[in-house]
């Protein structure tokens, strides 16, 4: 191969949608279309003919993720209009070799997906052995949540073969310089292209920075850094999607309409008003923390008021959070400062000093743990455990990429369920 190749992975599920996607990344100079496993397993091999068909002069890739009946599903996908079949490098070496007969047999290529395979960069010299025309270094997107980085994976791979490869997973406009100064000679990119509100411009801008190939210097900045980043832009409605609608605080208000906090929970567990713990709370609370109090025993004092906010803002502390109630309400909003609570009152507890700083409290009915994550905006309150906050800031913003793709569709007529295709997709019983 002479030139970098970008190819756009149609991972979507309706046939309409790939193509209309398809036509804009074509437009922003997409070189080949893959129709993604989804969109095969719901529309079958018509997905590859219509692409083929409305795309001729483009290399059509059916991700068929082969794992078995290597000749059929070749066949299947040859006549269908594919260029290039990809089959799972992990399959038995048999499927492997009776992939590559087939291909050889109807005029296609063969590209060996080595996804979740445990020693890639051996396996990638033995499936250059039996044949096969391209590896892909793809990192899966449950890996991409987690942290791994799907370069370091490619570099591994590209030392092991002399066949092209490519590299896949989470691949942006920031990383696709990187892959192809590793030596990638075909970069996948999926999301960042399709779940993009201007599909012809995100393509263009990758298409662009593929010429300017730069090392991969890694992350710029920390994975904490970067869950802060994300949970400031997305909201706690894309959470509550990435996690299944797990982690939702019930009955939470926000006493400042318009306002947002985000930051790691200072936990605080105190009963009946006694506002000692939650104050004190505030100089162990760290700049960006958010402070979340479970006041036991009733709404009918406060634990928290305005003199308490004044300290928030002078400590830079992100928001509070209170099961319970609060008072001094004019005055904490004018300052417009971000705290939610689920009732409010005029009475003041007592500086008793009951309760604890840092302890595992119930808060909304939710579960949190100091360090735990904390997203709060007008929606509400959303709890993410510190085990698995970069996964779900990750998935998160996977969701608010996805319904930036929605409303731009929305706003060229189609309703919703029109965009979602909901008739078919109704769960039948």
């Amino acid at each position: 191969m002479n030139r970098s190749v970008l190819q756009v992975a149609l991972d979507l599920v309706e046939l309409d949608r790939a193509i209309t996607i398809a036509g804009e990344a074509v437009l922003g100079g997409a070189d080949w279309l893959e129709v993604g496993t989804p969109l095969i397993k719901s529309e079958g091999m018509r997905a590859v003919s219509a692409l083929k068909s409305a795309f001729p002069d483009r290399q059509i890739i059916a991700d068929m993720k082969t794992a078995d009946t290597g000749a059929i599903e070749v066949e299947m996908a040859a006549k269908s209009g594919a260029d290039i079949v990809c089959v799972l490098g992990a399959s038995d070496n048999s499927v492997i070799a009776e992939s590559v007969r087939a291909a050889r047999k109807y005029g296609v290529k063969i590209m060996a997906d080595l996804i979740s395979v445990p020693n890639p960069s051996g396996r990638a010299g033995e499936l250059e052995q039996l044949g096969v025309d391209y590896i892909c270094a793809h990192t899966g997107i449950d890996q991409q949540m987690t942290g791994t980085d799907s370069l370091d994976l490619l570099m591994k791979v590209i030392r092991e073969v002399s066949i092209p490869v490519a590299a896949a997973g989470g691949i942006s406009e920031k990383t696709a310089p990187g892959a192809i100064a590793a030596g990638a000679s075909i970069v996948i990119v999926g999301g960042s292209i399709i779940r993009s509100s201007d599909v012809t411009g995100s393509t263009r801008r990758i298409k662009e920075a593929m010429n300017q190939p730069v090392p991969y210097a890694g992350p710029d900045i920390s994975q904490e850094d970067e869950i802060r980043e994300i949970l400031r832009y997305v909201s706690s409605s894309n959470v509550s999607d990435a996690m299944h609608r797990k982690g939702a605080m019930s009955g939470m208000i926000p006493l400042c309409p318009g306002t947002k906090a985000v930051g790691k929970a200072v936990t605080v567990q105190t009963f009946a008003g006694d506002w000692a713990k939650p104050v004190e709370a505030i100089d162990i609370a760290l700049p960006g923390d958010v402070i979340v109090i479970n006041n036991d025993k009733g709404t009918h004092v406060a634990p928290w008021g305005e003199l308490a906010t004044i300290s928030c803002l002078n400590r830079g502390i992100s928001g509070v959070i209170i099961d319970g109630a609060v008072r001094d309400v004019d005055d904490i909003k004018k300052m417009q400062y971000p705290l939610w609570s689920t009732a409010m009152v005029p009475n003041a507890g007592e500086p008793k000093g009951f309760g604890e700083i840092g302890s595992e409290i119930q808060c909304g009915g939710q579960t949190v743990n100091p360090g735990d994550w904390i997203i709060a905006d007008e929606s509400g309150v959303v709890v993410i455990p510190k085990t698995r906050a970069y996964e779900i800031a990750r998935r998160a913003k996977e969701v608010y990429n996805t319904e930036l793709r929605i409303r731009q569709e929305l706003k060229q007529g189609k309703t919703l369920s029109q965009v979602m295709n909901l008739l078919r997709w109704e769960k039948h019983s």
